[in-house]
């Protein structure tokens, strides 16, 4: 109907391309080999994933980082980039349940806002494939300082699955309303 606001009208002028920072959050991995700026460095599998997805979908992936599981460390990094305007930022690793996951004890503090609705639809998805210990997942996602941050396991399947199903299909219209 006219005047009727569709999904594919709501979504129109959002930005065509979207600034990420990739984030990966690994003690073991750190103390392997330490700071480094791209996820080949490090063996990162799972950053890798995130970056070929990332810039694969013709957004621009502006920086990659990886992380020890520590909270002032994370708290630190996701700041920085948020004045460095970055649009969206994926974090992996560290959303598990052990004493050691931290990311989003350090992340969710910062959120303005809170996007319920990611980590329930990432959970959902994930019960085909993992089963019910999709309820483990502490996968987030929040709005800081007009940046989106979401935050994922660390499994290279569970990033497949948050960016080609949920991240990249909705990142630009997200970026619109932030």
């Amino acid at each position: 109907m006219p005047g009727e606001d569709t999904p594919t009208q709501h979504k129109k002028n959002a930005p065509a391309i979207v600034r990420f920072a990739i984030i990966t959050v690994s003690t073991s991995r750190y103390k392997t080999y330490g700071s480094v700026s791209t996820p080949g460095q490090a063996d990162d599998i799972s950053g890798g994933v995130m970056m070929d997805l990332i810039s694969g979908s013709g957004f621009e992936v502006k920086t990659y980082s990886l992380l020890p599981d520590d909270k002032t460390l994370i708290t630190r990094q996701v700041k920085e980039l948020i004045s460095a305007h970055i649009d969206a930022i994926v974090i992996s690793g560290g959303t598990g349940l052990s004493i050691e996951d931290v990311t989003l004890e350090a992340v969710e503090p910062l959120f303005d806002k809170h996007i319920p609705g990611f980590g329930e639809l990432f959970r959902l998805k994930s019960l085909d494939d993992v089963g019910t210990a999709s309820m483990l997942s502490r996968a987030s996602a929040g709005i800081v300082d007009r940046c989106v941050v979401f935050c994922l396991p660390g499994s290279p399947a569970a990033v497949e699955l948050a960016l080609k199903e949920l991240i990249i299909p909705e990142a630009a219209h997200m970026v619109k309303h932030v």
